[in-house]
This record gives structure tokens, C-alpha cells and sequence, in this order.
């Protein structure tokens, strides 16, 4: 059981002078469902090395048990230390795609062709992919195998425009993933703001928010394990 988890290379919060990356818990708490499981886990991002963390992520507040397993778990902080250059991954030497959050993505990862050609390759040869919070900005521009949008008809979730807006960044995002994925065809749903809500659609799995991110990952689990 071989996964790659792609994070985010991006830590500039739109022209607001503060930083941002991926988001703590999204990352901590599937790392751990996925080595609980005894899988093995590549972690890659497109500039490689030490991805950006969302420093309001790693605030008290935002710390779960998760994220403090992985405060204290020196091989998981050199793992992400060393992400690979996600430019050298390939589809075949993977089951399964789980893409973190945090705003990071909707800059880099978005519209990075190196990740929508993995998307694109992975669903192609059957191989599920899972994306949560703002990850399934992801999905922007990745397709089909007929060509057409990937969340087209598909039931998708993600980071909700209400939960943007509690955030105050709706206008500093470059897109609002609740949006694009509507205006791509997906047909969107959404708990209430904060709580966890998944859904699967064949390869496909969404997760909308932090606490969406440990169920997610369980989702993903699911698929792989043979029925």
C-alpha cells in the first residue's frame, strides 16, 4: 500500500504580507492513519524539501492529538523535512494520491502540471484520490479520461464559502473551492461550518474542513483494502 501525500510549496497569503502553507492537522492526522495502517507513505511537494506550515495552524488552539503525536515524533519531522520534488513522481509507482490543506495549494498546487498530471494519471488507472479543506482546489484543472472536468457530476466537498468567510480571506484567496467546484460541475455538499464532513464518489474522495481531514484519510484507507 504505497501512498503519496502532496503538500503545498506556497507560503504567501495573497499580497497580505502573511504567511501561509499547509495546515498542521490535515497533514498529522492521515500521516498516522495511513503508518497506523502500515502503509508506505512518499511525501512530495513541488519545490521539495521543508513545505511551509500555516503558522495559525500550529497555534494552541488548533493543536489535536495528532498534531502532538507529531511534535514529538523526530522521524515523521525529518520525513517532511525531505519532501521530494513532486516534478519527479509517477502514477504508476503509487495507489493512491491524499492531498492536505491549507491555503498553500490554491496558488501552487492548483495550477502546477506536474500534480494534475499525477490527478489526471491516477484516476485514470483506477487509483483513488483524496484531497481535503482547500485541497480539492486541486481538482481546478484536472480531467477525466474523456476529457472532461474531473468533479463534473461527481458529489464533492470542500473548504465551504461560509467557513472562507469566517476565515476573512475571501477576497484574498485566488478562488473560493466551494465556487470552482460548482462552477466545474460538481455537485457540492457541506455540513455545518467546522464539523466533519466527507463524501466518496467512485476514486474520489473530498474532505471539507480540518476535522474533516482524520475521516478523510479513513476514506482513503477503505478503498485500498481489499473488500
Amino acid at each position: 500500500m504505497n501512498i503519496l501525500m502532496i503538500l503545498t510549496s506556497h507560503d504567501q497569503l495573497g499580497n497580505t504580507g502573511h504567511k501561509t502553507g499547509f495546515w498542521l492537522e490535515e497533514f498529522a492526522a492521515p500521516y498516522y492513519v495511513f503508518k497506523d495502517a502500515g502503509a508506505k507513505l512518499t511525501l512530495a511537494s513541488p519545490l521539495g524539501g521543508q513545505p511551509p506550515l500555516d503558522p495559525k495552524s500550529d497555534d494552541a488552539a488548533s493543536q489535536t492529538d495528532a498534531t502532538r503525536r507529531f511534535k514529538a515524533d523526530s522521524a515523521a519531522q525529518a520525513a517532511l523535512a525531505a519532501t521530494v520534488k513532486l516534478s519527479t513522481m509517477k502514477a504508476t509507482d503509487f495507489d493512491a494520491l491524499f492531498y492536505p490543506g491549507g491555503h498553500g495549494p490554491l496558488w501552487d498546487l492548483a495550477e502546477d502540471a506536474a500534480s494534475i498530471a499525477l490527478v489526471d494519471a491516477m484516476i485514470a488507472a483506477g487509483k483513488p484520490v483524496a484531497a481535503v479543506c482547500h485541497a480539492p482546489g486541486v481538482l481546478r484543472h484536472a480531467r477525466a479520461p474523456g476529457g472532461q472536468s474531473l468533479v463534473k457530476g461527481k458529489n464533492v466537498t470542500g473548504f465551504t464559502n461560509t467557513e472562507e468567510a469566517a476565515a476573512g480571506l475571501t477576497k484574498v484567496v485566488p478562488f473560493l473551492v466551494e465556487d470552482m467546484l460548482k462552477e466545474h460541475g460538481g455537485k457540492f455538499s457541506k455540513a455545518a461550518d467546522w464539523q466533519p464532513h466527507v463524501v466518496v464518489d467512485g476514486l474520489l474522495i473530498t474532505g471539507q474542513n480540518p476535522a474533516s481531514s482524520e475521516p478523510a484519510a479513513q476514506a482513503l484507507l477503505a478503498k485500498l483494502r481489499p473488500a
